[in-house]
């Protein structure tokens, strides 16, 4: 995905808030800590509530995927057929991508 859409689509999870996308995209870089009052876990399940899994293919590799989808982030996903969908997602994520140690 180039910049500019990927930019694009930072910028409409958070349409509601003047953050700025270099911000948003620096947490979820590791570089920032927030956005705003936005952590990396917060961003992440807008993202999963707002976006297609194709589209959260594209903003995030496999295995970004696989440590920011937690028990935790899954529980807080507001649809019950999402966290159903990405309970799924997770382990199949176990089983495919090593966990390094």
């Amino acid at each position: 995905m180039d910049t500019a859409k990927r930019n694009t689509i930072l910028k409409q999870i958070l349409w509601d808030y003047a953050i700025p996308v270099k911000d948003i995209e620096a947490v979820l870089q590791g570089e920032l800590k927030q956005a705003g009052h936005f952590n990396k876990e917060m961003i992440f399940l807008k993202i999963l509530e707002s976006y297609s899994w194709y589209t959260v293919l594209q903003l995030f590799s496999p295995i970004q995927i696989k440590y920011l989808l937690t028990n935790q982030v899954i529980s807080k996903l507001r649809s019950p057929s999402l966290r159903q969908k990405y309970e799924f997602v997770q382990k199949r994520l176990q089983q495919v991508i090593p966990t390094t140690g």
